[in-house]
Protein backbone atom coordinates (compact mmCIF):
# COMPACT_ATOMS: atom_id res chain seq x y z
CA UNK A 1 0.00 0.00 0.00
CA UNK A 2 1.36 3.43 -0.88
CA UNK A 3 2.07 6.13 1.70
CA UNK A 4 -0.76 8.20 0.29
CA UNK A 5 -3.20 5.30 0.66
CA UNK A 6 -2.02 4.65 4.23
CA UNK A 7 -2.39 8.33 5.10
CA UNK A 8 -5.89 8.38 3.62
CA UNK A 9 -6.83 5.22 5.50
CA UNK A 10 -5.51 6.69 8.76
CA UNK A 11 -7.46 9.89 8.17
CA UNK A 12 -10.65 7.91 7.54
CA UNK A 13 -10.19 5.94 10.76
CA UNK A 14 -9.70 9.14 12.78
CA UNK A 15 -12.80 10.73 11.25
CA UNK A 16 -14.85 7.56 11.83
CA UNK A 17 -13.85 7.40 15.50
CA UNK A 18 -14.63 11.11 15.93
CA UNK A 19 -18.07 10.67 14.37
CA UNK A 20 -18.90 7.68 16.55
CA UNK A 21 -17.77 9.55 19.66
CA UNK A 22 -19.79 12.61 18.67
CA UNK A 23 -22.92 10.46 18.53
CA UNK A 24 -22.34 9.00 21.99
CA UNK A 25 -24.08 10.60 24.89
CA UNK A 26 -21.75 12.00 27.55
CA UNK A 27 -20.88 9.85 30.54
CA UNK A 28 -21.41 10.60 34.20
CA UNK A 29 -18.00 10.64 35.90
CA UNK A 30 -19.02 11.00 39.54
CA UNK A 31 -17.90 13.63 42.05
CA UNK A 32 -14.44 12.09 42.20
CA UNK A 33 -14.04 13.05 38.53
CA UNK A 34 -14.63 16.69 39.46
CA UNK A 35 -12.51 16.62 42.61
CA UNK A 36 -9.17 16.82 40.80
CA UNK A 37 -9.73 20.42 39.69
CA UNK A 38 -12.33 21.58 42.21
CA UNK A 39 -10.77 20.84 45.60
CA UNK A 40 -8.22 23.61 46.07
CA UNK A 41 -9.03 26.62 48.26
CA UNK A 42 -7.50 28.87 45.59
CA UNK A 43 -10.08 27.69 43.03
CA UNK A 44 -13.00 27.86 45.48
CA UNK A 45 -13.01 24.30 46.91
CA UNK A 46 -16.31 23.42 45.26
CA UNK A 47 -15.72 19.73 45.99
CA UNK A 48 -15.17 20.42 49.69
CA UNK A 49 -18.31 22.55 49.89
CA UNK A 50 -20.36 19.82 48.17
CA UNK A 51 -18.88 17.02 50.31
CA UNK A 52 -19.93 18.81 53.51
CA UNK A 53 -23.34 19.74 52.17
CA UNK A 54 -26.68 17.94 52.11
CA UNK A 55 -26.47 16.55 48.57
CA UNK A 56 -23.37 14.44 49.31
CA UNK A 57 -25.31 12.61 52.03
CA UNK A 58 -28.55 11.88 50.19
CA UNK A 59 -27.77 8.22 49.43
CA UNK A 60 -26.36 7.33 52.85
CA UNK A 61 -29.31 9.09 54.50
CA UNK A 62 -31.60 6.49 52.95
CA UNK A 63 -30.02 3.80 55.19
CA UNK A 64 -31.01 5.55 58.42
CA UNK A 65 -34.06 4.92 60.58
CA UNK A 66 -35.66 8.33 59.84
CA UNK A 67 -35.52 7.72 56.07
CA UNK A 68 -36.83 4.19 56.45
CA UNK A 69 -39.79 5.52 58.48
CA UNK A 70 -40.54 8.18 55.84
CA UNK A 71 -40.24 5.59 53.08
CA UNK A 72 -42.60 3.19 54.85
CA UNK A 73 -45.14 5.97 55.38
CA UNK A 74 -44.84 6.77 51.63
CA UNK A 75 -45.61 3.16 50.72
CA UNK A 76 -42.07 1.95 50.09
CA UNK A 77 -41.90 -1.65 51.30
CA UNK A 78 -38.25 -2.45 50.56
CA UNK A 79 -34.88 -0.91 51.27
CA UNK A 80 -34.98 2.82 50.35
CA UNK A 81 -31.42 2.50 48.99
CA UNK A 82 -32.78 0.12 46.35
CA UNK A 83 -36.15 1.67 45.55
CA UNK A 84 -36.72 3.76 42.42
CA UNK A 85 -39.18 5.98 44.28
CA UNK A 86 -36.29 7.11 46.52
CA UNK A 87 -33.25 6.76 44.29
CA UNK A 88 -34.58 8.95 41.49
CA UNK A 89 -33.93 11.96 43.73
CA UNK A 90 -31.28 10.68 46.13
CA UNK A 91 -28.62 9.80 43.54
CA UNK A 92 -27.32 11.30 40.33
CA UNK A 93 -28.08 9.59 37.01
CA UNK A 94 -30.58 7.11 38.38
CA UNK A 95 -32.12 5.17 35.53
CA UNK A 96 -29.66 6.17 32.80
CA UNK A 97 -28.14 3.45 30.65
CA UNK A 98 -25.12 1.77 32.27
CA UNK A 99 -22.96 2.75 29.25
CA UNK A 100 -23.38 6.37 30.35
CA UNK A 101 -21.80 5.71 33.76
CA UNK A 102 -18.01 5.74 33.89
CA UNK A 103 -16.26 2.92 35.72
CA UNK A 104 -15.55 5.34 38.58
CA UNK A 105 -19.15 6.50 38.96
CA UNK A 106 -20.84 5.47 42.22
CA UNK A 107 -24.39 6.07 43.41
CA UNK A 108 -23.03 6.09 46.95
CA UNK A 109 -21.84 9.66 46.27
CA UNK A 110 -25.46 10.82 46.37
CA UNK A 111 -26.50 13.89 44.41
CA UNK A 112 -23.30 15.04 42.75
CA UNK A 113 -22.04 17.92 40.63
CA UNK A 114 -23.41 16.30 37.48
CA UNK A 115 -27.01 16.36 38.76
CA UNK A 116 -26.87 20.14 38.37
CA UNK A 117 -24.12 20.70 35.81
CA UNK A 118 -24.78 17.78 33.43
CA UNK A 119 -22.72 14.64 32.71
CA UNK A 120 -19.06 15.63 32.76
CA UNK A 121 -17.25 13.61 30.14
CA UNK A 122 -18.15 16.03 27.36
CA UNK A 123 -17.04 19.22 29.08
CA UNK A 124 -14.56 18.17 31.76
CA UNK A 125 -11.51 19.63 30.06
CA UNK A 126 -13.09 22.84 28.76
CA UNK A 127 -15.66 24.31 31.13
CA UNK A 128 -13.38 26.75 32.92
CA UNK A 129 -10.83 27.44 30.21
CA UNK A 130 -10.92 30.99 28.95
CA UNK A 131 -12.43 31.08 25.47
CA UNK A 132 -13.84 27.55 25.76
CA UNK A 133 -17.11 28.35 27.55
CA UNK A 134 -19.20 27.87 24.39
CA UNK A 135 -17.55 24.52 23.69
CA UNK A 136 -18.40 23.42 27.24
CA UNK A 137 -22.03 24.51 26.85
CA UNK A 138 -22.29 22.64 23.55
CA UNK A 139 -20.92 19.58 25.37
CA UNK A 140 -23.67 19.82 27.99
CA UNK A 141 -22.17 21.99 30.73
CA UNK A 142 -24.77 23.89 32.75
CA UNK A 143 -22.89 26.73 34.40
CA UNK A 144 -25.71 27.88 36.65
CA UNK A 145 -28.62 25.54 37.33
CA UNK A 146 -32.03 27.12 37.74
CA UNK A 147 -35.00 26.52 40.02
CA UNK A 148 -36.64 24.19 37.50
CA UNK A 149 -33.72 21.78 37.56
CA UNK A 150 -33.91 21.64 41.37
CA UNK A 151 -37.67 21.12 41.30
CA UNK A 152 -37.20 17.80 39.52
CA UNK A 153 -36.65 16.48 43.06
CA UNK A 154 -37.70 19.28 45.38
CA UNK A 155 -41.41 18.99 44.60
CA UNK A 156 -44.75 17.81 46.01
CA UNK A 157 -43.95 14.22 45.00
CA UNK A 158 -41.38 14.08 47.82
CA UNK A 159 -42.82 12.71 51.06
CA UNK A 160 -40.88 15.35 53.04
CA UNK A 161 -41.74 18.26 50.74
CA UNK A 162 -41.68 21.80 52.08
CA UNK A 163 -42.17 24.83 49.86
CA UNK A 164 -39.01 25.15 47.79
CA UNK A 165 -37.52 28.64 47.72
CA UNK A 166 -34.71 28.44 45.19
CA UNK A 167 -32.89 31.71 46.03
CA UNK A 168 -32.88 30.91 49.74
CA UNK A 169 -31.83 27.27 49.32
CA UNK A 170 -29.18 28.00 46.71
CA UNK A 171 -27.25 30.11 49.24
CA UNK A 172 -26.75 26.94 51.33
CA UNK A 173 -25.08 25.04 48.49
CA UNK A 174 -23.38 27.91 46.63
CA UNK A 175 -19.86 27.03 45.52
CA UNK A 176 -18.64 29.82 43.23
CA UNK A 177 -15.44 29.88 41.28
CA UNK A 178 -13.41 32.87 42.54
CA UNK A 179 -12.95 35.79 40.16
CA UNK A 180 -9.41 36.09 38.85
Amino acid sequence: MSRMALALLGFCVVISVALVMADEEPQYLGAAGCKTCHKSKKKGDQYGIWSKGPHAKTYTELAGAPAKAVAKKAGVEGDPQKEEKCLKCHVTAYGVAKERLSSKFSIEEGVTCEACHGPGSGYKKTHYKKGKEEDAKKAGFIAKPDAESCKKCHNEESPTYKEFKFDEKFKHIAHPVPEK
